[in-house]
């Protein structure tokens, strides 16, 4: 069996590959992630075998569940504009001080 190529660019060629991956699951929809689970037990002491209940009664405590937590956004300390300001004036100064020369 030889390599089979394609040409994605006029002139230009690359080794084909498979558009889809290779399911390892024999079932028709293998991305599609179940709802129900083993029976686990909850902080509120009941077991519960449906990940959207597990998950409502987390939310309800409080809790939070790991890899779901919403991360507040990173802010350089740059964007302050109290701090931009002091910056253009500093940055005024020195260049007035420079053709004051």
């Amino acid at each position: 069996m030889g390599v089979r190529l394609e040409e994605y660019a006029p002139g230009r060629w690359r080794v084909a590959k498979s558009r889809w991956p290779i399911s390892s699951s024999s079932l028709p929809c293998p991305a599609v992630i179940s709802d129900t689970m083993p029976p686990t037990e909850q902080v509120d002491g009941k077991f519960y075998e449906s990940k959207s209940a597990f998950r409502a009664v987390g939310r309800s405590l409080g809790l939070i569940e790991i890899g779901n937590e919403k991360i507040a956004p990173k802010r350089r300390s740059t964007d302050d504009r109290a701090i931009k300001a002091a910056r253009r004036k500093s940055l005024r100064k020195a260049v007035e001080q420079l053709k004051s020369r």
